[in-house]
């Protein structure tokens, strides 16, 4: 039997290399498509187009031609303040090129699996579920609950996958994410502020990616929460990366979030009930700590 033809969009970043890595090792057919040069050469047998996703033309013409069963859309400007500094930026990459695809899709005849957040909430309980209502406090969680609210307008079959603090590893990364940013700054010797009052379930990148794999093989629609299963401090979070690969966590000073000067309001408390994750696509509860060290033996290899 033909495996499905499946479209990563964003697979330059941490979650698309991933992805394709995954399904390229699961024999789809996969093709990438990103803003400029391939960062993920190294894996054969898929497809690259360089494509602006916010260019309605360009995303049509993309998907009418490689045709598509499914779209994975991991494309999304995620730096909080920087949306608050570049809103039209942050418009157009996380809501506008959402809608680009969607009406593609509707044509076509594509299930766009979408990846959303934590922020779309306003976090003031914690320990959110699926069809709990959304109530962002910054622009980078409203633009991705608009993408959300194009989706459940539209025709399409479509899952959205929310997750919190992505982190993992890849070889041309373009940016940091908390937890080498945290190993990379405890190695060198420098101090660094977290905060304490924020609380969060950080997610590896490879559950994510198995999550997004099970969407595609269950035909699975709807929303659906993946994270770690544990809410913590983000200071807790730091220390634990400390302790895990063996550094001093004494750099790691306590700070509160009105200190910190922030161009973007956070949530103070998110956290997913990731039952339904668990239930129907195969997620494997597991705490931040047991996640990092198989992290770690992922960056020993």
């Amino acid at each position: 039997m033909n495996k499905p033809k499946v479209l990563i969009t964003g697979s330059n970043g941490l979650l698309g290399q991933k992805l394709v890595d995954l399904l390229v090792n699961k024999n789809f057919d996969v093709i990438a498509t990103s803003k400029g040069k391939n960062r993920n050469p190294k894996i054969e047998n898929y497809e690259y187009f360089n494509v602006n996703i916010t260019n309605f033309n360009k995303v049509y013409q993309l998907i009418k031609k490689t045709k598509p069963k499914f779209i994975i859309n991991t494309a999304a400007m995620t730096n909080v303040d920087n949306c608050e500094l570049r809103q039209r930026e942050c418009k157009e990459i996380n809501a506008k090129a959402v809608k680009n695809i969607i009406s593609a899709c509707e044509e076509f005849d594509v299930h766009l699996v979408q990846i959303s957040t934590d922020f779309v909430f306003k976090g003031k309980k914690g320990f959110y579920k699926e069809d709990d209502k959304p109530n962002p406090v910054n622009l980078y969680g409203e633009t991705k609950l608009k993408s959300e609210k194009y989706l459940k307008k539209s025709d399409i079959n479509y899952t959205i996958i929310r997750t919190i603090i992505l982190y993992g590893l890849i070889e041309n990364a373009s940016k940091s994410n908390f937890v080498l940013w945290v190993k990379k700054s405890l190695e060198q010797g420098k101090i660094i502020n977290i905060v304490t009052d924020q609380y969060r379930m950080p997610t590896y990148v490879d559950d994510v990616a198995n999550a997004c794999l099970q969407a595609i093989n269950k035909k699975a629609k709807g929303i659906y929460h993946i994270s770690s299963n544990k809410l913590m401090s983000i200071f807790e979070m730091a220390n634990e990366v400390a302790n895990v690969f063996n550094l001093n966590n004494k750099l790691i000073k306590p700070i509160l979030t009105e200190k910190l000067n922030q161009k973007a309001k956070r949530p103070m408390k998110t956290g997913f009930i990731i039952d339904k994750a668990v239930k129907e696509l195969d997620l494997i509860p597991i705490n931040f700590k047991d996640q990092l060290i198989i992290f770690k033996q992922e960056l020993n290899k």
